[in-house]
């Protein structure tokens, strides 16, 4: 008994596990994808919205190339802006070469990211301090956090604010250098937003996507962030560009590999699926129950108990015994009675209406509650008083009750 209690716990927690990791929950899913057709919290359906208010001259295209081949056919732009928000900003040589030389003709490249990589960093001349966390995010480590704009560039030190895991990535920025200037910092004042001169052009770095995201933007007048950010930028752009392809990229690419740009071919199966924390939990969970469960279901078992049949409901055979028994004894005069008593009780609880006095005025208000007919009513009604001043009640009396009675229901 022990054992097959033992058996049913760990299925039930098995049940739990599978339908938690099957994104059917109550809870949103927190994943952080920055998609711009991405509703959920962490999705940027609304920044690129913003952004197409934002530059309403310009048609935003959404680019789902990399930069050097996205780009090539746009070389000609001497003030176009390119933005990427993303989680992971990951380049590899010619991609760089691509992003420098579009830039150093004039353009510009807005670019926010929590890990950026170090070769683009380096020629940035900037350094990135990264905080987030590969693992499931914890509780016990979300607060209220905030960030600024510079005071210098902006005319306001408005903190905007949100609740949930803190703003901390941020850049160390060199002092003597000259071409790089701090737009940003989050609470602890350290720089997370600053813009770049290269050639003729301009990359604006930003350490911190989740304040683009649909969870941050949506929280009082934060959207007003993202419109004071974009301030520097070009206000009427040859071409604006969306990134769709570096959100989809979440670890360094090789070079060997360019042909296979999404890098989902050097990836298995396994992986893909451990890349996502809460997918990562599930799985090793599920695989630990599974080992308990062989363990515990390699022992013997108790022989199979034979199920018992349930009692069955015998209501409805118990009221036909009991109605042909009052047919066999042809005691008419019971059986009207007590159809009568139950019609009068129906019509109390059902239309609310006093049975003490079946005049007419108790006629008309039945009829007009019941959409019956006042005449089937009447009709109804009338062979209840008479049954009622009758001591004997016919058969061909009683089948005319039960028949104007059913008609009745049939009203409900």
């Amino acid at each position: 008994m022990k054992r097959t209690s033992t058996y049913y716990f760990l299925c039930a927690v098995i049940a739990v596990v599978l339908v938690s990791c099957s994104g059917r929950n109550s809870i949103p899913s927190l994943e952080e994808t920055f998609v711009r057709s991405d509703k959920l919290p962490f999705g940027t359906y609304v920044a690129f919205r913003e952004i197409n208010e934002l530059f309403y001259r310009n048609d935003v295209a959404v680019k789902k190339l990399s930069i050097d081949q996205s780009l090539d056919n746009d070389y000609d732009d001497t003030s176009a802006l390119f933005i990427c928000i993303s989680k992971n900003f990951y380049l590899r040589s010619n991609e760089l070469a691509s992003a420098l030389n579009y830039v150093r003709k004039g353009n510009s490249i807005f670019i926010s990211a929590a890990r950026f990589d170090s070769a683009f960093l380096q020629e940035m001349d900037v350094v990135a301090n990264s905080s987030y966390s590969l693992l499931m995010p914890s509780v016990l480590q979300m607060k209220k956090t905030n960030v600024h704009l510079a005071a210098p560039y902006f005319a306001d030190s408005v903190a905007y604010s949100y609740y949930y895991l803190p703003l901390e990535n941020s850049f160390t920025v060199k002092e003597a250098s000259e071409d790089v200037k701090v737009l940003g910092t989050n609470e602890n004042g350290q720089p997370n937003f600053v813009v770049v001169f290269y050639g003729k052009g301009r990359f604006y770095l930003h350490c911190e996507p989740r304040v683009f995201s649909n969870y941050f933007l949506l929280q009082d007048n934060n959207y007003k962030y993202l419109q004071r950010a974009f301030s520097f930028v070009p206000s009427i752009p040859d071409h604006v560009f969306w990134d769709d392809f570096y959100n989809r990229r979440n670890r360094p690419p090789s070079e060997s590999a360019h042909e296979n740009d999404n890098d989902d071919g050097e990836r298995s199966g396994l992986s893909v699926l451990l890349k996502y924390p809460a997918m990562a939990w599930g799985f090793w969970l599920t695989l630990l129950l599974l080992l308990l469960y062989l363990l515990f279901g390699s022992k013997r078992r108790q022989r199979i108990i034979k199920p018992i049949a349930s009692t069955e409901n015998t209501s409805v055979a118990f009221t036909e015994t009991v109605g042909r028994l009052y047919l066999q004894n042809k005691d008419n005069r019971n059986i009207a009675d007590k159809m009568i008593t139950y019609l009068l009780e129906h019509i109390r609880n059902q239309y609310f209406l006093s049975t003490n006095n079946l005049n007419d005025d108790f006629t008309t208000m039945l009829s007009r509650k019941s959409n019956t007919p006042k005449e089937e009513v009447e009709e109804m009604m009338g062979i209840v008083k008479r049954i009622q001043r009758y001591d004997e009640v016919d058969d061909a009396l009683l089948l005319s009750l039960n028949k104007k009675i059913e008609n009745f229901y049939k009203h409900k």
